[in-house]
């Protein structure tokens, strides 16, 4: 159930109409997340600002989504959790490959490397240690990568953060947050 309004079309002020459709241009579509995002434009437009430079940035888009359904996991955000399973696939993501991503896993040591430190920046407020940058690195992390890596989490936590706030009605398959190997 929608605890804050879904901004349409039809409801938008000029700002709002412009942003929705922004939305529709780099997604295809307007989930319910960035509709109640809408409410509050600045919000939405500086997420699209940052999404929209981040798919320009050094990290793949398979590594992206893997870095969103990460985090959207680490935070127990049902709707992200089901939006990025769903992108993963559609990106060519297996069934194993998205479960190992939600792990926190993958078979590729840059990768892995990428996903460890974004679950370090997510549950340590960035604190990354010593170690695990020099690990990083011997896995091939570059000084932007690392930089993306933490603009990603900061863009993930956003939509999760909000996500639990304005609770927008499910507009993708469902998903359990429920992950085993």
């Amino acid at each position: 159930m929608n605890r804050l309004p879904l901004v349409t079309p039809q409801t938008a002020d000029p700002r709002q109409a412009q942003l929705l459709d922004d939305t529709q241009r780099q997604l295809g579509r307007v989930p319910n997340l960035y509709a109640a995002l809408a409410n509050g434009p600045q919000a939405l437009a500086g997420y699209l600002a940052l999404r929209d430079a981040l798919t320009r940035g050094v990290l793949r888009a398979k590594v992206r989504e893997q870095l969103a359904l990460l985090v959207a996991q680490e935070n127990g955000c049902a709707y992200c959790v089901a939006a990025h399973v769903m992108r993963s696939g559609r990106l060519g993501m297996t069934d194993e490959q998205v479960r190992d991503t939600r792990l926190g896993e993958d078979a590729d040591p840059h990768v892995a490397a990428i996903l460890s430190v974004a679950h370090t920046v997510l549950h340590e407020g960035g604190r990354v240690s010593d170690e695990q940058l020099a690990a990083a690195r011997a896995a091939g992390v570059t000084d932007a990568e690392l930089a993306e890596i933490v603009a990603h989490v900061a863009l993930n936590v956003l939509s999760n953060a909000f996500n639990h706030l304005a609770q927008p009605e499910l507009d993708f398959p469902p998903v359990d947050l429920e992950v085993t190997r």
